[in-house]
């Protein structure tokens, strides 16, 4: 393959996973984990409703995620990653062990969102429950 095709491949995947929350919503359902949507608004409470639903038709849409409907009073709407979406779990596992061996310089962009080593220690303990 060409460095060029290579880097234009990267970058598509890229683009797919860019957004402030598809990667804390990833994490969420590693593992072959269901989850309802208030199940995720719970996780993730710095995320609003509106952008939890945006983020997540999204990654439906670029296949990463599958959105499951059970038609019953009330309604229930789970969430889990499509095969695609799983096989994404060695490659982030390895970008996070890269980011969180970063030197700390003790900045923070945005309190909201995990640090690479919270989301570390997060994954390890999310792959044993």
């Amino acid at each position: 393959m060409k460095p060029h095709s290579a880097a234009a491949g990267v970058e598509n995947v890229l683009k797919i996973l860019e957004g402030r929350w598809k990667l804390v919503i990833l994490f969420q359902l590693f593992g072959g984990k269901v989850r309802r949507f208030s199940d995720l608004e719970r996780a993730i409470p710095a995320i609003s409703q509106k952008m939890l639903i945006q983020q997540l038709r999204q990654m439906e849409i670029d296949g990463i995620v599958r959105r499951i409907v059970h038609h019953q009073v009330p309604p229930k709407v789970e969430y889990c990653l499509t095969e695609w979406g799983q096989s994404l779990c060695p490659a982030l596992d390895a970008l996070l062990r890269w980011a969180a061996a970063r030197p700390d310089d003790g900045i923070r962009e945005d309190p909201d969102i995990p640090s690479p080593a919270e989301l570390v220690a997060a994954h390890e303990r999310a792959k044993h429950t």
